[in-house]
């Protein structure tokens, strides 16, 4: 445990990862944050429309710099559509948005360790073909902690569950893999170059981790974008990695972040 404490410490250093570890990507050091009031930042990022996260969430896509800013916002609403799309069937055919429920029916093995077995990379869940979601309880634990704060619980909501909704997430994934010939996220695909018959086309993997935000936020009826947990849970281990993590998803999203700090 004393182990997996330090390796999160130094892995917070770098905000490069999204808070379901999908993405893998160079990190670089960033500089000293002002560390921010947790409810303000809340306040300002609920506020944040769906649409509006296309920088931030294009932003962790290793490809990005081959992408137009109109490209980004069509595959945004294509890739919001899709989660949601993909939610309502769910619910139709099993008549339950609870996401336990949904894993039995979806025959999914769901564990709930208190850290990720390996340390090299920042995990508060994860999906691994063809049917195991690991959803790690010591960040679920220290977010329900700071969920009891009245002001806290007001802000997100008593909709929101976060173990429910990184499950909810992890599902969408499982989805994917069983409907990957129809599905829009696995079958969009970028050009990279073609030379006569012979060419290289590469899927979007950003476009899976915003419909499967879009998936979780329609299941758990949450009234803002599960794009600010990525926030919410960094701030339980470091304040102020999440207050830099804020200012970026504000600045990203043309929105000035509060001047008030700790």
């Amino acid at each position: 445990m004393d182990m997996f404490k330090e390796s999160l410490k130094k892995s917070l250093r770098y905000i490069s990862e999204e808070m379901f570890g999908k993405q893998n990507y160079n990190a670089y050091e960033r500089p000293h944050f002002t560390v921010h009031p947790l409810n303000y930042m809340l306040k300002d990022l609920v506020e944040i429309p769906p649409m509006e996260w296309h920088s931030y969430a294009f932003a962790r896509e290793p490809l990005n710099n081959k992408f137009s800013d109109s490209q980004r916002k069509n595959w945004m609403k294509k890739s919001i559509a899709c989660g949601q799309k993909y939610a309502r069937k769910i619910y139709e055919k099993y008549n339950t948005k609870d996401p336990v429920e949904l894993a039995k029916f979806m025959k999914m093995n769901v564990s709930y360790p208190e850290t990720p077995d390996r340390t090299d990379r920042v995990l508060f869940a994860e999906y691994r073909a063809p049917n195991q979601i690991c959803i790690y309880m010591d960040a679920v634990q220290k977010a329900n902690v700071y969920l009891k704060q009245p002001e806290v619980r007001e802000i997100l909501t008593e909709n929101l569950n976060i173990r429910y909704l990184l499950l909810a997430h992890e599902l969408y994934h499982n989805i994917e893999d069983t409907h990957k010939n129809e599905i829009f996220t696995q079958t969009e695909k970028i050009r990279l170059w073609k030379l006569g018959f012979i060419h290289n086309d590469s899927r979007v993997i950003t476009l899976s981790e915003i419909a499967a935000m879009a998936f979780a936020q329609e299941l758990s009826c949450i009234p803002y974008s599960p794009y600010v947990m990525n926030m919410f849970l960094v701030y339980c281990y470091s304040p102020e990695e999440a207050s830099g993590i804020y200012e970026e998803m504000m600045k990203r999203a043309n929105r000035i972040p509060v001047p008030y700090a700790v």
